[in-house]
């Protein structure tokens, strides 16, 4: 059977989407981008005076967009974002777990010293949002995607998850009497991602819900020059991501395009985990 091309495969008009850290700088990307596909856009975030009027989402300020404070490692925070999404709107059919926690090169070294000396709460606070909160996530919103017969679940994972970081990228903080070290938790918590995916993709293959995993690369953020060097000398495409490159990946698996996948990590990571 051949299907018709002249159905859009990427189209999602009418699906209800909700982003976790929707507020971040790639959460606003997919945010747009998937309003701009017919998709109606949920943000979660754990933000209570968000005003869409001064935000860079005030473009998708219309019946399609949604805004909830939750907290993503609270279940009955979320429980109530569920209800109130399927009293304005019905079921959800696609979740995208973008919420995490995460030790950028500038940040203070009492967080980010040596393994040896890296402290417990740290380590709880990035385990407490990027997994506990995955998994809370996927429970509320998979459930109901499970009882509906349908949806799409995203975890969005980094390189760090599959790789070990290159600790030599950060060494410049020497230089400055600052050292920093990737910290454990980061890498640990985005690699629980991976088989977190595997286990509900089968779990829920049977209701038609479909979960992957999407890693992605760095991503320019206005970062210390010695920082972008040293990173983007490790990626064969010579650069680090532009904050919209990952757009089409997220309408993809969020897509009919995608039907067949499930149980699968696509990395867009301009070539970094080849070497």
């Amino acid at each position: 059977m051949i299907k018709d091309e002249s159905t859009d495969i990427f189209d999602l008009n009418g699906r209800i989407v909700v982003i976790t850290g929707g507020l971040g700088q790639l959460g606003t990307q997919y945010a747009v981008s998937l309003h701009n596909k017919g998709a109606k856009v949920v943000i979660l975030d754990y933000d209570t005076e968000f005003d869409i009027e001064t935000s860079n989402l005030n473009e998708i300020n219309d019946d399609n967009f949604m805004f909830i404070s939750a907290d993503v490692t609270d279940k009955e925070s979320l429980g109530n974002s569920l209800n109130q999404i399927l009293d304005n709107w019905g079921p959800p059919y696609g979740l995208i777990n973008n919420a995490a926690l995460d030790s950028p090169p500038n940040a203070d070294t009492s967080e980010n010293g040596p393994f040896e000396e890296y402290p417990v709460a740290s380590f709880e606070k990035i385990m407490d949002v990027n997994v506990k909160g995955v998994f809370l996530c996927s429970q509320i919103f998979g459930n109901q995607m499970a009882k509906n017969g349908k949806g799409s679940i995203v975890n969005i994972c980094s390189t760090y998850g599959i790789l070990s970081p290159d600790q030599r990228i950060y060494e410049y903080r020497l230089d400055d009497g600052n050292p920093f070290y990737k910290p454990v938790a980061y890498s640990v918590s985005k690699s629980a991602l991976l088989n977190m995916t595997r286990y509900l993709s089968t779990y829920w293959a049977k209701n038609a819900v479909r979960v992957n995993t999407l890693t992605l690369g760095g991503v320019f953020n206005a970062q210390d020059d010695r920082f972008v060097k040293n990173y983007t000398a490790k990626i064969p495409l010579a650069r680090m991501a532009n904050e919209y490159e990952y757009n089409g990946a997220v309408i993809f698996l969020m897509s009919d395009a995608s039907l067949y996948m499930t149980g699968s990590n696509l990395v867009i990571d301009g070539g970094f985990s080849a070497w």
